[in-house]
């Protein structure tokens, strides 16, 4: 059961990034390393501010809705109710989200399709190297460790309620 819920887990982190580029690559601008991102507003595609206003509707709706099913697959789907295991689970999906994101995300998706390709800048690599992949998800490992501390307080507080 944990396996069909981590893949659905990771789907809907898919989803959320689809969704955030869904009237084309500019659209996650912010996803793009700074040279890229830098070419973009020399060239006219957008410019800073809406690039920021972007970023931070699509993040806050992000760490929203991940954050609400993670409560909600451990909390309601898994019953848990106390910290460790709340905890553990947060951390498995987190650590799984995190790799996700970098192998299917960052290097498979990103990395083979076109669609990813903005126009003036294909002269600037985008595509994480496997350096950049493997720093930027130790980085974020350690992170995580604290985001499952989150979670699971939140779930052994919702198991409260609803029990």
């Amino acid at each position: 059961m944990i396996v069909l819920q981590l893949c659905l887990y990771c789907l809907l982190f898919a989803a959320m990034v689809r969704y955030s580029v869904r009237g084309g690559a500019i659209n996650g601008l912010y996803f793009y390393s700074r040279a890229v991102q830098e070419r973009a507003y020399e060239i006219g595609l957008t410019d800073r501010e809406t690039v920021k206003q972007k970023r931070k509707r699509f993040m806050t709706a992000f760490y929203f809705v991940m954050l609400t099913a993670l409560v909600l697959i451990i909390a309601v789907w898994n019953h848990v109710s106390d910290f460790k295991t709340a905890y553990l689970q947060a951390l498995l999906f987190l650590e799984v989200m995190n790799i996700f994101d970098g192998v299917v995300i960052d290097k498979l998706w990103v990395g083979h399709s076109k669609f990813w390709i903005l126009k003036g800048t294909e002269d600037i690599p985008f595509v994480q190297t496997w350096t950049q992949v493997l720093k930027k998800r130790s980085f974020l490992a350690l992170i995580w460790v604290v985001g499952a501390l989150i979670a699971a307080g939140i779930v052994v507080l919702l198991a409260k309620l609803i029990n």
